[in-house]
């Protein structure tokens, strides 16, 4: 059974889903659970200047709500085709709707679809992001998504890549973990909705470590590879075909 709690979202006896009611409070919930999320968006805003270009093609993998690929096309006054890419019928819908209210008007379209990222052809483009997708992703076809994307890159393009780590050993893992309760108890969640949350993604998220993300990323081509974020269990990389 799943309930909302003003912004927060609460999954009780149940695996985690993304649809339902959950489009509607993912805004204020995410900003709530992983840290400085704002600020990773606007790091990527400023790094899309060195991308994007007339008529490029720029990628949002787990687009959800599309926040991120909203403020990303009102940024830029150039030709550029924008797509929004969820596997959510309801993060799609809600996608559309918030799109609508872009505050700058822009002849630059999203075009939101409703696709499973692992069976979608990926055209050539300069600038794909997945921002803590991919750890949903089950880990048996994740190298095959990564090959993907970097062979749809064209030479020079960019990826975005952020996702919840594991920690290199059980000690490091440990502090993560706490530190991070800490974090979510300071945002007023409860013990109780920090237990329930935790128990719903069990088989439905998968972090690999900062080491098994840095493998996949070069068994796929990218050989210019650097960290551009973290705190703690949260890490950003950009990629550079």
């Amino acid at each position: 059974m799943k309930k909302n709690a003003g912004d927060k979202i609460i999954v009780e006896n149940a695996s985690w889903s993304f649809g339902k009611k959950v489009p509607k409070k993912f805004d204020n919930h995410i900003k709530k659970s992983i840290p400085l999320y704002s600020e990773a968006h606007d790091l990527a805003l400023n790094l899309s200047d060195f991308f994007l270009k007339e008529n490029s093609k720029c990628y949002d993998l787990g687009c959800s709500t599309g926040t991120l690929i909203k403020k990303i096309s009102e940024r830029h006054d150039k030709k550029i085709k924008f797509f929004g890419v969820d596997s959510v019928n309801e993060m799609i819908a809600q996608a559309k709707i918030l799109n609508k209210k872009n505050k700058k008007k822009t002849s630059n379209k999203i075009n939101f679809k409703v696709q499973n990222i692992n069976n979608m052809k990926i055209e050539k483009n300069d600038l794909t992001m997945s921002f803590f997708t991919i750890q949903f992703i089950k880990p048996s076809v994740r190298q095959n998504l990564v090959n993907k994307i970097y062979k749809s890159l064209n030479w020079g393009g960019c990826f975005l890549f952020f996702e919840k780590i594991r920690a290199n050993d059980a000690r490091f893992q440990d502090i993560f973990n706490n530190t991070y309760n800490e974090f979510k108890i300071k945002n007023n969640f409860t013990a109780e909705e920090i237990i329930q949350k935790t128990r719903s993604l069990k088989g439905v998220m998968e972090p690999f470590s900062d080491k098994g993300n840095l493998g996949i990323l070069k068994r796929a081509g990218f050989e210019d590879i650097i960290p551009i974020f973290q705190w703690l269990c949260f890490k950003g990389y950009m990629c550079i075909k």
